[in-house]
């Protein structure tokens, strides 16, 4: 049986190793030993490790036909690079803020594949216009995407399944989208829009910088645009905090002590976002792409709406990012997609049958994408 290392026991990291161990041999590493003892109980094999350790980690690979990255953000860039230097596959949900392309010479020297940004949104949205890239002429995307808790519940009314420095990052990070033709850069939490959805009510999309990598792979697509989804209303305390300097990273001395106001303020929120036993959230996406096919204008809309799975206690945002990660891991462990380097997920759905064994392997999952026209 082929042997999968999962790097992180969060609340995804959770579901990716539970998922995998149903074909795989599944070790997770974690340094937490609360988070390990959840998938102990599993019956999951478990390590207690600095995965910022790197010559722990050279060490602690090399038994494993494939790495999973499930780790923070600010963790993922070197962490995907000590996988590489260790001549290790790897499929990574991290989504560092870093260039990933900055590894691609070196994980092509090692001939590894690395599939990074491999989650929902970055990655099934990858996937779904990689495939239709190779299709038809797209003139533009657009993809609205969130992950909210059912009960709106004050001051905040969201739930960070992530690290809270991850999702702080999305607030403060510039927003980069293309329009004709040209990269735009805009402030984080710009351009808010009222957008109905029949199942969810009215929500608030903002601009995010969540196209990544397709500003690169996707040079030819002269409009393309990601947008974050929250309750209407959260925009604003979202730019009070920030225009504070809340957000900040710059230390300052409180009482002759350093300290950097991001740090002081993710401690805060972290118990305010953190869902709280029984709580249920959903995850909402909705993906446009206009183009032409053999002269006829298409506009294709897909949509998902995936609630917590009570059954199992498994959170929306940890199936729909989870679920999309263990298909890749599948895909690549199998020797069905070897592509070497850097790869993005729109890489992934550039091959037919790849891209329908994802739609397939999530269905099975009870995640399902609607395709239709709009």
């Amino acid at each position: 049986m082929k042997k999968v290392v999962v790097l992180g026991a969060g609340l995804v990291g959770k579901a990716i190793a539970i998922d995998l161990a149903k074909s795989f041999d599944v070790t997770s590493v974690d340094i937490s030993e609360t988070a390990l003892s959840a998938l102990s109980s599993e019956g999951i094999k478990t390590i207690k490790a600095d995965i910022g350790n790197n010559t722990v980690m050279a060490a602690l690979l090399k038994p494993f036909d494939l790495v999973v990255g499930a780790v923070p953000g600010f963790m993922g860039f070197e962490t995907c690079k000590t996988v590489i230097e260790a001549k290790k596959n790897m499929v990574d949900i991290s989504f560092f803020p870093e260039d990933p392309f900055l590894l691609d010479e070196l994980a092509k020297k090692n001939e590894v594949t690395i599939v990074t940004d491999c989650g929902v949104a970055p990655g099934m949205s990858n996937v779904i216009l990689g495939f239709h890239n190779q299709e038809m002429k797209i003139n533009s995307y657009e993809c609205l995407v969130g992950g909210l808790p059912v009960v709106r519940e004050w001051p905040y009314e969201y739930k960070a399944v992530f690290s809270p420095i991850d999702v702080i990052e999305e607030y403060i990070r510039p927003a980069r989208y293309v329009q004709n033709g040209a990269v735009v850069t805009k402030e984080a939490l710009s351009d808010a829009e009222l957008i109905h959805f029949n199942e969810v009510g009215t929500l608030e999309s903002w601009n995010s910088d969540g196209l990544r990598s397709l500003i690169k792979t996707m040079p030819h697509i002269p409009d393309m645009i990601e947008k974050t989804l929250r309750y209407p209303g959260c925009i604003e305390y979202l730019r009070v905090l920030r225009e504070t300097g809340f957000f900040s990273y710059e230390e300052v001395d409180v009482k002759g002590v350093k300290i950097r106001p991001v740090d002081l303020t993710a401690k805060l929120l972290f118990p305010k976002w953190k869902l709280k036993p029984g709580e249920e959230e959903f995850t909402i996406m909705r993906i446009r792409i206009a183009g032409e096919k053999n002269g006829e204008k298409k506009q294709l809309q897909y949509t998902i709406l995936d609630r917590t799975d009570k059954a199992t206690n498994t959170i929306s945002m940890a199936r729909t990012t989870g679920y999309t990660c263990t298909a890749a891991a599948h895909l690549v462990i199998d020797g069905k997609f070897n592509r070497k380097g850097i790869c993005p997920p729109e890489y992934l759905g550039e091959a037919k049958d790849n891209y329908q064994f994802i739609l397939a392997y999530l269905k099975e999952r009870g995640v399902t994408y609607k395709l239709s026209s709009y």
